[in-house]
């Protein structure tokens, strides 16, 4: 959490971000996570840890274990997260589309439509590989902002205010410098104007490829990732750029604006 905006911003509700901060510590995979292992992840201390995860308990937010006395994410969150996807009439326009990229000759093809969130894209609508030796990724699943293809599709779709403070996001998230995430959102930027569409060789994992392109909602307001990859060892570079490329920025086109 950002130390200068708790001191500065009569507005900004501390408890209200220190709870949040705490379900945000749960990552894909994980079950269970104790109050130690939340003041860890959090930064905060565990008796300021303990009254949040009571409280989240209470508004079910958190469910917890009684044998461990750890705590597991509850179906409050999920009521949220439906929430979320049920406003967003992109993600229905976008499952025929998704199907549509898939659906060609390449069964290791997954096309997925994502969000930025602070320093990482969370896939929001995915149609996955035909195959079983296929990437792991559902809704929910989070790729890094700056080092993906969804990721930069998305800067390269925001305008400059958000990008600017997507960058700083992304500082205060991963440590990294601002004049770095500023030099990878530039190039973002650029890749797209050259090229119609931004990519992921290896930058994310070492065994996938995969491109994408922004999609701008039709009010204007928000900006999305339409991506195709997969497996490097299936999915070459060649056939995104020659025969995914054309269909991804079509596709793009058909949901949303042209940014």
């Amino acid at each position: 959490m950002d130390g200068l905006t708790e001191s500065k911003d009569r507005n900004f509700v501390i408890a209200l971000a220190r709870g949040l901060d705490v379900l945000r510590s749960f990552r894909p995979g994980e079950v269970l996570l104790t109050n130690t292992d939340l003041s860890e992840r959090t930064g905060l201390p565990k008796p300021t840890v303990s009254r949040l995860t009571y409280t989240l308990c209470q508004l079910g937010y958190l469910v917890q274990d009684r044998e461990t006395g750890a705590y597991r994410l509850g179906v409050g969150v999920l009521q949220l997260g439906m929430g979320v996807l049920a406003g967003m009439d992109i993600c229905d326009r976008a499952a025929e589309v998704l199907r549509g990229l898939r659906a060609g000759a390449n069964p290791y093809i997954t096309a997925a439509l994502g969000e930025a969130h602070r320093a990482e894209a969370v896939y929001v609508a995915v149609s996955r590989s035909r195959e079983n030796v296929s990437l792991s990724m559902h809704v929910g699943s989070r790729l890094p902002l700056f080092r993906s293809a969804m990721g930069r599709a998305i800067l390269a779709g925001m305008t400059e205010e958000d990008r600017s403070a997507a960058i700083q996001a992304g500082a205060r998230d991963t440590g990294q410098q601002i004049a770095a995430l500023e030099a990878e959102a530039r190039n973002a930027v650029e890749q797209y104007r050259a090229r119609g569409y931004c990519s992921g060789y290896g930058d994310w994992r070492a065994d996938v490829n995969a491109i994408a392109v922004p999609v701008v909602s039709l009010g204007g307001s928000r900006v999305h990732g339409l991506n195709v990859g997969g497996p490097s060892f299936h999915v070459t570079v060649e056939e995104l750029e020659n025969t995914y490329a054309p269909l991804l920025i079509a596709a793009g086109k058909a949901l949303g604006l042209t940014p």
